[in-house]
């Protein structure tokens, strides 16, 4: 076999007409943007990393569960085909780098890196679930890319054995980055990882720099995203707010935040104020989380449900992904409201607060969409640093803290 896959068994007309259109439509989204990206997804046939799933399920832009656990709940999937695309175009991967993939999954992903490193790089990919691994590593072999380096393991040490790396890519969401990504990236190396902080996840792509001051990571391009998370890093805390309706509130180890002080805190008299901000139906308003998470201690993600929103007991403005502050015994969420016939269909943002300083809180929350309402398009680089970093080397701002890293989200 061919370290390229082009010894691979023949795939059919149907397979190819699929993927083809496929990668047309990523190239019409903006997912795939470069020749080579569209070339590794034309040459990698989906399907066979995906043996339970039909042509059409294979290659429609969609998550495909790969397996379920004893619990029935989703233990492994091969991510959505655009979210892929967009994650490998920001690697940036070159013929011949060294790479490490954390998460191996379907192997699917590993294959296409294959693919863009050519047969004078190398692909190393790393799964702590000997079944995944043992599945990644078989279809790896019988599509032709049998060059990729399969691993079970910890992907929180890497594998050091073939360090250091050109480029790291993490498939699973990662709530902290371990020192060994740091270890094992070298100088001007590039890392990708869907990266969880104050409830919510984004997928960042980040440039490792140094200089006599030491090292850090800094991003270069954010996106939304939703992962499976990483087994073994539990700095995520989860409680429930109103039990009678089910609304809960998830939060960082790092934060000041007693669940037990704001329980029951929707009981309390209720407070909105309005920002004056308003958004279209279609208009993307997840920055406002960003501007949050970047100045307020108390950010966190409130979550509500089916019975909490019909009942109007809690409402927010996103059900599932809130953004919120809780400070002490009070709480803030972001809420909206549909603007009156005639102004077309637009809602306007604002915040609902309980507690004793829940009105205070809601401003605070409207302060933040202002800021995000003044310029949009305007994203954040989010710059990490080692968790040991003094903090006078660090410069002004609000710092997130985990255990093997300090992020800062900073608007320039």
């Amino acid at each position: 076999m061919t370290g390229d896959g082009r010894n691979r068994k023949p795939v059919g007309p149907a397979a190819d007409v699929l993927r083809e259109a496929l990668v047309e439509a990523l190239i019409s989204t903006g997912g795939i943007r470069t020749p080579a990206v569209a070339a590794a997804m034309r040459a990698v046939p989906r399907h066979r990393f995906v043996p339970g799933a039909g042509l059409a399920e294979a290659y429609a832009d969609e998550v495909v569960v790969a397996k379920i656990g004893s619990d029935g709940a989703v233990v492994s999937t091969a991510s959505q085909p655009g979210m892929v695309a967009t994650m490998l175009e920001q690697l940036r991967v070159r013929p011949g780098d060294r790479i490490l993939e954390i998460g191996a999954g379907t192997g699917y992903n590993a294959a296409l890196l294959a693919h863009l490193t050519g047969s004078s790089g190398q692909v190393t990919t790393i799964d702590i679930d000997p079944d995944m691994a043992r599945r990644a590593r078989r279809a790896l072999v019988e599509t032709g890319y049998d060059q990729v380096r399969v691993v079970t393991g910890d992907g929180a040490l890497g594998d050091a054995s073939r360090g250091p790396y050109d480029r790291i890519i993490v498939t699973v969401g990662a709530w902290d980055l371990p020192m060994a990504w740091w270890d094992q990236l070298r100088s001007g190396g590039r890392l990708v990882v869907p990266l969880r902080w104050r409830g919510q996840t984004r997928d960042l792509a980040f440039l490792r720099e140094d200089d006599d001051q030491g090292h850090r990571l800094r991003s270069d391009a954010i996106e939304p995203c939703g992962f499976i998370s990483m087994v073994g890093q539990d700095g995520e805390r989860t409680s429930v707010l109103d039990r009678p309706s089910g609304v809960t509130v998830t939060w960082d180890a790092d934060q000041p935040i007693d669940p037990a002080a704001v329980e029951g805190v929707l009981d309390r008299p209720r407070m909105t104020q309005w920002s004056g901000v308003t958004v279209g139906a279609a208009e993307p308003f997840d920055g406002i989380w960003l501007r949050l998470a970047g100045a307020e201690p108390g950010a966190c993600r409130l979550t509500a449900g089916f019975t909490a929103v019909v009942t109007g007991r809690c409402a927010p403005g996103v059900p599932e992904r809130g953004p919120a502050i809780i400070e002490g015994d009070s709480l803030a969420y972001l809420a909206v409201r549909r603007m009156a016939e005639g102004s077309g269909r637009r809602w306007l943002l604002g915040a609902v607060g309980h507690g004793r300083s829940g009105g205070a809180l809601a401003e605070r929350c409207c302060e933040q969409i202002r800021a995000w309402d003044a310029d949009r398009a305007k994203h954040p680089i989010i710059v990490a640093y080692p968790a040991d970093i003094p903090d006078d080397l660090l410069p002004d701002g609000y710092v997130i803290n985990k255990p093997s890293a300090r992020l800062m989200i900073i608007w320039s």
